[in-house]
């Protein structure tokens, strides 16, 4: 079933004396898979400042979880996907309905795992506000012990690496490659239409891709030291460890496919092919799911007719 809502009275955005834009339309987007208790902690979170954010949006990717639907009131909004579309195609879904509701909101794309500091969502607003040019903007991801998660994503398409960087610069706001899906606000009104994921990616690697694909069409990504979420990491995906790993490598190798070139993506398969069947001994388990995330990837590249990266 899917909630159906009419469109609310948006008040505009006002421009103060010091020309800070005044962003009073934040929406949190936030993907469920049987993430109830995560999601509570992370809505407690953002209510800590209730009065700097429009609604909170839930993606509901299990459909049998009853318990989520206890979180829905004013405020928040569950919408049910009717079955596991995956990450980045459950993004799509709300990312459709906000800008169906407001096309000049903030959307602050949030993982059920994490959850905002105190003075989170007040320094959003005021980052936005002074840098309404920026399209796509990270924050800082820390873990609960307080290691910094991800402070910024590199690219070398010349080598094929993905790096997650795990350092504070000495800027308070950093232009980057990518910013991480984990936390990540999406500034609507610097797109001519609604921005999407793209859904030939089920799990891992669609924030890089969605990065990679604007960026190439001039918009601007970026990383504000200033703010900062904690995320539990592997509290949702460390449940099926042997997912997480077929879908990392298939995603991986997309990844490679959409943005590198042929002789990059063919010395990575390679390599990685090389190191499982080296690994079958030892582990048969592991050096077998990456085999089979090497071949799934290989199948779907022949049945769509991609040999070269797009």
């Amino acid at each position: 079933m899917l909630y159906l809502w009419k469109n609310p009275v948006f008040p505009k955005l006002l421009l103060h004396p010091e020309g800070e834009t005044n962003i009073k339309t934040i929406y949190f987007l936030i993907v469920n898979y049987y993430s109830t208790e995560l999601i509570k902690k992370l809505i407690n979170s953002i209510k800590l400042a209730s009065h700097l954010f429009q609604k909170i949006i839930i993606i509901n990717n299990s459909t049998d979880d009853e318990s989520i639907y206890q979180l829905q009131n004013n405020t928040i909004i569950i919408i049910n996907s009717e079955t596991n579309l995956g990450y980045g195609k459950a993004c799509n879904l709300g990312l459709n309905w906000i800008y169906c509701q407001n096309s000049q909101a903030i959307i602050w794309l949030i993982n059920p795992d994490a959850y905002l500091l105190t003075d989170s969502l007040e320094k959003a607003h005021h980052f936005l506000g002074k840098n309404p040019e920026i399209s796509i903007l990270g924050t800082m991801v820390y873990e609960p012990t307080g290691k910094i998660w991800f402070g910024g994503g590199n690219f070398l398409p010349e080598t094929g690496k993905i790096i997650a960087n795990e350092f504070l610069s000495n800027t308070e706001t950093l232009t980057t490659d990518w910013v991480t899906g984990c936390s990540m606000l999406i500034n609507l009104k610097n797109f001519q239409k609604c921005p999407q994921f793209d859904e030939d990616y089920f799990l891992y690697y669609e924030d890089f891709d969605f990065c990679r694909r604007y960026k190439k069409k001039g918009h601007k990504i970026a990383i504000a030291q200033t703010i900062s979420v904690i995320h539990e990491p592997s509290s949702i995906t460390s449940k099926k460890p042997e997912l997480k790993l077929e879908y990392s490598i298939y995603s991986y190798l997309l990844s490679l496919e959409k943005h590198t070139n042929k002789s990059v993506l063919i010395y990575r398969l390679i390599r990685i092919t090389i190191v499982a069947l080296l690994y079958l001994p030892i582990n048969y388990r592991i050096a077998s799911i990456k085999l089979k995330a090497i071949n799934k990837f290989i199948k779907n590249n022949c049945r769509l007719g991609r040999t070269t990266s797009q």
